[in-house]
């Protein structure tokens, strides 16, 4: 592997001195170092890297990150007449995307799952897919554990024991109030672009793990499952994988699968099977799960949004759920899999721009929003809740994380880093064996003596 040009950078100076230009405030030197693998909070990143880390401030993975007052103030009353032409949208909007189905099932969550003709769900209203049909199934990367081929599924809906019909595929079905529940119709199911970005309305942090400076062409991990509280409904807690390519500027392509708690998407405290896709930074492009086109589901088992079941418990029983993104040589289109050997379907290769190719970047980790709606850090946790250093039962985890090569191999990580941008509210912790592979412990409770 040919060595890229490093430069040193330092997080949280970048962050700082970018809003001192922007604004000309004086922000005070922070006096805590961020969590990385080196002991300095500086340390050699290549410049793309760098540039993704800090974007990642930049855009909501989820939602705005304004603050809850600011929110509130927004969900004004509205009077009748804009009301009424609210209603309007909404229920056109509710067209667009709930498709007609030929049998619905009741989840115990609340949920209501709609069984739809597969040519018939919403990816195929994209304009570069209209007309296509679903494509077979791909050749899976080599070294990829045949012995753990087993139907699985791990959903709520499904433990009724009903089922979509072959031919089928199941959708969450988006009610009025998950709209509502929206600052916009028009950005709903979407990530939002941001609004301000100084210390007080800043609040989305991360605990995470990456690899750059090759090409990739996909990766896999089992990811812990918790359900981690969200202190209040404008912020998330989200763990997932990101598949990365572009400038990091208005070109940038994500992929990205994991589990979320979101009271606002989906209006309760559920972890959540979710994926996301953009090819312009989250500006125009992409969306959640199936509320947009673009994302071409072929299997009748598993529902994108539905909540995950079981779910770990402190100090008690572990479950995960094991992910994998990987570029199909043939076609070149990017498949999910989910469990081990349930296909859910593909993002095509026409969607994105640079991740046509390969993606530069491969990240792992979770993520909160902090609103600080009380005027202090948010009691939303990350991950289990507990930090890194507890271990296994009783702080979450990644394991078995891998990526794929260019000849459709699945590999250990090379050059694997680690980082926590606010390490006293949440942190990481990595390592490597032989029955996990490369692995890390992350998350932390939020508010804290040491996170005030």
């Amino acid at each position: 592997m040919e060595k890229t040009e490093e430069a040193c950078f330092c997080f949280f100076c970048f962050h700082f001195n970018h809003r001192r230009r922007q604004h000309g405030v004086k922000f005070k030197q922070q006096k805590q170092k961020q969590q990385t693998v080196d002991s300095s909070s500086c340390f050699k990143l290549p410049p793309v890297t760098s540039m993704f880390v800090f974007i990642l401030l930049l855009f909501s993975p989820v939602f705005p990150t304004i603050s809850g007052k600011k929110l509130r103030q927004d969900h004004q009353i509205f009077r009748p007449r804009q009301e009424s032409n609210k209603m309007k949208l909404v229920q056109a909007h509710l067209e667009k995307i709930n498709k007609p189905f030929v049998k619905s099932i009741q989840s115990p969550d609340g949920d209501i799952i709609d069984c739809v003709v597969t040519h018939h769900q919403p990816a195929f209203d994209h304009p570069k897919l209209k007309g296509k049909k679903p494509l077979d199934p791909p050749e899976r990367p080599y070294r990829h554990d045949q012995a753990e081929n087993r139907s699985e599924n791990y959903q709520l809906w499904s433990l009724s024991g009903e089922s979509c019909p072959e031919g089928t595929i199941p959708i969450r079905r988006t009610s009025e109030q998950d709209i509502l529940r929206a600052n916009s119709i028009r950005r709903f199911g979407r990530k939002a672009r941001p609004i301000r970005r100084d210390t007080s309305s800043y609040g989305h942090e991360h605990a995470v793990g990456y690899v750059s400076g090759n090409k990739y062409y996909g990766a896999k991990a089992s990811i812990n499952v918790w359900a981690p509280r969200v202190a209040n409904r404008y912020e998330f807690s989200l763990s997932q994988m990101w598949v990365i390519s572009g400038s990091f500027g208005n070109d940038l392509n994500t992929i990205e699968a994991g589990w979320q708690v979101s009271p606002e998407l989906y209006g309760d405290n559920y972890p959540r099977f979710f994926t996301y896709w953009t090819t312009d930074a989250y500006q125009t492009t992409g969306c959640y799960n199936l509320l947009c086109s673009g994302f071409i589901q072929t299997n009748n088992r598993i529902a994108i949004g539905a909540a995950i079941s079981p779910r770990s418990v402190y100090n008690g029983g572990q479950f995960d759920i094991t992910l994998l993104i990987w570029k199909d040589p043939k076609h070149g289109n990017w498949w999910l899999e989910f469990g081990s050997g349930t296909l859910v379907g593909y993002w095509p290769a026409s969607l994105f721009t640079h991740l046509r190719d390969h993606a530069s970047m491969v990240q792992f980790g979770g993520e909160i929003v902090n609103s600080r709606a009380s005027g202090s850090h948010t009691l939303t946790q990350m991950g289990s809740g507990h930090f890194s250093g507890q271990g296994f039962g009783k702080a979450s985890y990644f394991r078995n994380m891998q990526v794929v090569d260019w000849g459709n191999n699945l590999i250990p990580l090379s050059g694997f880093k680690i980082l926590a941008d606010h390490p006293n509210c949440y942190d990481i912790r990595g390592g490597s064996n032989r029955v996990w592979g490369n692995y890390f412990y992350y998350g932390g409770p939020g508010k804290n003596p040491r996170c005030p």
